[in-house]
């Protein structure tokens, strides 16, 4: 049932037989002598090709893991929430099992929520709470960074729908990619009239809807390096237009107000010119970043202590030659000075020796 489910939204075709034949010497089950992994590795993994609808592979995975990892004690984030931060646990969590969220990736998430709240950051008591952190552990687990922003530590004075609203915009913007999003009015191509939808910008596409509940999609706009972006004057009444040229078709747009026309532009050719790049999208290269910055100090931390440890070595080989070299002169001294005791006695008894024979020859 649960390879079938995985090839179901990983859009990879189910092979019944293959599974029979992995593991057919195995009476005590897939998760036992020939283990569930390499089945999974070589039959459905390998063959997954990216078009596949990730929060649904997410929500599966969910399923299977939340009711039992979950904390049972209530929390004041609602189940849909406590999914997504899930889900941005596993985009910033360390490439290696267990997986954990370091300090780091816990502050710049914590950082983004507040933002999106409307609320300032605290950066004195998050030090606190990293203080308390690193003296028990590494980093927090999926669960953990539930219980830790379910638990309103870092939201307090906000009403639990604002703390939602904050995680589905940071969701959106980490895990599905929206670079901006919002309503403008657009001109039909065919009427000819002007039309208000609901704009959504991803890395290579615009989607506009009806509405911002995504329900009824009208059409999209298809990105790349040639597309570019402009403004316009007013006219026909309309004001703070810009137009999207693209290769085979133009698109007249209408924000609400210069501000929003500006960020709208802004971002449209920053999107144009991460496309032309190459680059990903930038909330991804930064976490990129932030991984390369750790590694290398970590690489850096670990140079460090591998030099002292060799100086520290160095030195207690240093040390352990001049207490041989001491212990040595200590011994030579105490030879000499047992040698000049013999030769001093030796001295004495001739000299004693010769008083008694000249007194034998002075009596003769």
């Amino acid at each position: 049932v649960l390879s079938h489910n995985l090839c179901t939204v990983l859009n990879v075709p189910h092979d019944p037989v293959a599974l029979e034949e992995h593991f057919r010497d195995d009476d005590e089950g897939p998760v036992s002598n020939q283990g569930y992994m390499p089945y999974l590795n070589k039959f459905i993994l390998e063959k997954v090709q990216g078009n596949f609808d990730k929060v649904e592979f997410n929500r599966m995975c969910w399923t299977l893991c939340a009711k039992k990892n979950l904390s049972k004690s209530p929390l004041l984030i609602s189940d849909e929430d406590a999914f997504k931060v899930w889900v941005i646990f596993n985009f910033l969590s360390e490439d290696k099992y267990p997986l954990i969220i370091v300090p780091e990736e816990i502050e710049y998430l914590l950082k983004k929520l507040t933002e999106a709240m409307g609320a300032g950051w605290q950066q004195e008591q998050f030090d606190h709470y990293k203080i308390a952190l690193n003296t028990s552990r590494e980093g927090l687990s999926a669960w953990d960074l539930i219980d830790l922003i379910g638990s309103g530590q870092f939201s307090k004075g906000m009403d639990r729908q604002t703390v939602s609203m904050a995680i589905n915009e940071v969701f959106n913007e980490l895990i599905l990619d929206v670079l901006k999003q919002g309503y403008m009015l657009k001109k039909g191509h065919k009427r000819k009239n002007w039309t208000e939808r609901w704009f959504v910008l991803k890395p290579n596409i615009i989607s506009y809807y009806v509405s911002e509940d995504l329900k009824d999609k009208k059409g999209d706009i298809i990105l790349d390096g040639n597309c570019c972006v402009e403004a316009l004057p007013d006219k026909d009444g309309k004001k703070c237009l810009f137009l999207i040229k693209c290769l085979d078709k133009s698109f007249e747009i209408s924000a609400s107000d210069k501000k929003k026309k500006q960020e709208w532009i802004q971002a449209i050719q920053t999107t144009v010119n991460l496309l032309k790049a190459g680059s990903p999208p930038p909330h991804k290269e930064a976490r990129q970043k932030r991984k390369e910055l750790r590694q290398k100090l970590l690489a850096e931390q670990e140079e460090l202590e591998r030099q002292m440890k060799e100086l520290q070595m160095a030195n207690e080989n240093k040390q352990r030659e001049l207490e041989t070299v001491r212990k040595q002169l200590e011994a030579a001294a105490a030879r000499a000075a047992e040698e000049e005791k013999k030769r001093l006695q030796t001295q004495v008894e001739l000299q004693d020796r010769f008083s008694l024979e000249l007194e034998r020859e002075k009596m003769v």
